[in-house]
């Protein structure tokens, strides 16, 4: 089962990962954007309120536009998640094989070698399942990242994360 990875090692429940099924997950974030609003960091309520401040003026100088044609959402979604790339938290899985208190590596074993890091850097790991709307199959089943606000060359080819 080549697309199964497993979270093992000092933890009280061992995690089968399935990221087939990642794509239906509210989770999920689209990778190709993520990474740039890692660099910019806006104040979002600040954008909302200067949006909403936009549309009431437009609103108050024009009138209502109640004739105007609108795509459907789900149009926009459904192709968005057919050529998107896709990832999610690692942190949420790891919380839940819950680590044993004397853990403080994790190793990421790959077919061909193993990467150890400090546990607490789970938090900063982004897991990528898909690349332009299709599965990771050749060097995957998936990829791992880090939220450090560039995109680099991500770990490749992860069977099992093992705690330590």
């Amino acid at each position: 089962m080549e697309n199964i990875v497993d979270i093992k090692g000092k933890v009280k429940y061992k995690i089968t990962l399935d990221p087939s099924v990642w794509i239906f997950d509210d989770r999920k974030a689209d990778l190709d954007s993520f990474f740039e609003q890692q660099t910019k960091h806006e104040d979002e309520l600040e954008d909302y309120t200067k949006s909403i401040s936009k549309h009431w003026d437009r609103e108050i100088i024009e009138g209502a536009n109640m004739t105007q044609n609108i795509t459907p959402k789900k149009k926009f979604i459904k192709e968005a998640l057919l050529t998107g790339t896709f990832g999610i938290p690692f942190e949420p899985f790891l919380k839940n094989s819950e680590p044993q208190d004397e853990a403080n590596t994790i190793v990421i074993e790959t077919i061909s070698e193993e990467f150890p890091f400090a546990i607490e850097k789970s938090i900063d790991m982004i897991i990528c399942f898909s690349n332009n709307g299709k599965p990771l199959k050749e060097d995957g089943p998936i990829h791992l990242y880090f939220k450090d606000g560039k995109k680099e060359e991500p770990i490749r080819n992860i069977r099992s994360f093992r705690i330590e």
